[in-house]
């Protein structure tokens, strides 16, 4: 049977992100997680299905991507089938073609898994490799500490709130009320939480979604950050710190990120909080 590269609209949503979450497991390698495609709900529906793709064989889904954009794929792959050759072949034959529904003409960007044979085939191909990023993991196995701060778990009155602190973290944020609400919406979000930490005076400084893929399994961070006037005072630790927490009520085994490597101060942050990093990993790089 032929791999089938699909698009699984709206109403196959539910069922892709199932995968994904049987997908999710200890010692993955750092992967598209469901909570990826729960904060790029903040879109909307259609514009998350539109942003889908999966590659299938007799109607079983083998692997699952996320257009973070229109030039960034991020890739995930059945952990048995990260060295399936017709896979591997088919997809660097999809991607890196256009009119397959996938890129355009340019430069691209791909995030997969490191040991797939993908990776080999895409280097083969002529993809390079980017510039490095850290994963960062904390086991939550033991009680996690107090952050310290002040934390509120943010609901449909506070979305002001988060959305101000996400814009006042993030230069290039578009994030909004809507957004929220429209990402709070989504079927993801049932197994979510935003938190928001707040200063001594009251004021919100910092914030954090997190996701849960299910009960003993890792759970995501994203996004996190700090507002950038209230930076360089421990807001950062005290949020992540939080967001440990929050994922170990929600059931996860444990809490897992990403950042650049380059992002020096982010890494930082999250190792003060108790995450350890792993080794780096690169997205593969088409030039225009």
């Amino acid at each position: 049977m032929t791999i089938a590269l699909g698009m699984p609209g709206v109403d196959g949503l539910s069922g892709t992100a199932g995968v994904l979450r049987e997908w999710q497991y200890e010692g993955a390698p750092m992967q598209l997680h469901p909570g990826d495609l729960g904060w790029f709900w903040r879109f909307g529906a259609d514009a998350t299905a539109e942003a889908v793709r999966t590659w299938s064989r007799g109607g079983n889904i083998l692997a699952v991507g996320l257009l973070d954009g229109p030039d960034l794929l991020r890739l995930t792959i059945a952990p048995d089938a990260h060295r399936d050759e017709e896979l591997a072949r088919q997809f660097v034959k999809d991607v890196s073609r256009t009119g397959r529904g996938v890129f355009g003409e340019g430069k691209a960007y791909i995030e997969a898994p490191t040991a797939a044979l993908v990776q080999e085939l895409l280097a083969e191909d002529g993809w390079d490799v980017d510039e490095p990023w850290t994963p960062l993991r904390r086991d939550l196995a033991e009680p996690v500490e107090d952050p310290g701060v002040r934390i509120e778990v943010i609901g449909p009155e506070q979305a002001h709130v988060r959305a101000a602190v996400q814009r006042a973290s993030f230069d290039s944020s578009t994030f909004t009320d809507e957004r929220w609400h429209s990402m709070a919406s989504g079927m993801l979000y049932a197994d979510a939480r935003c938190l928001v930490a707040y200063d001594d005076r009251g004021d919100a400084v910092a914030a954090v979604t997190v996701w849960s893929a299910g009960r003993g399994k890792p759970g995501l961070l994203e996004p996190m950050g700090v507002a950038r006037d209230h930076r360089g005072r421990g807001h950062g630790r005290a949020i992540t710190v939080a967001a440990a927490a929050a994922l170990q009520e929600l059931g996860s085994s444990s809490a897992i990120v990403c950042t650049p490597s380059s992002n020096i101060g982010a890494v930082a942050t999250y190792r003060s909080a108790g995450f350890d990093p792993r080794p780096e990993v690169r997205d593969r790089r088409r030039d225009a």
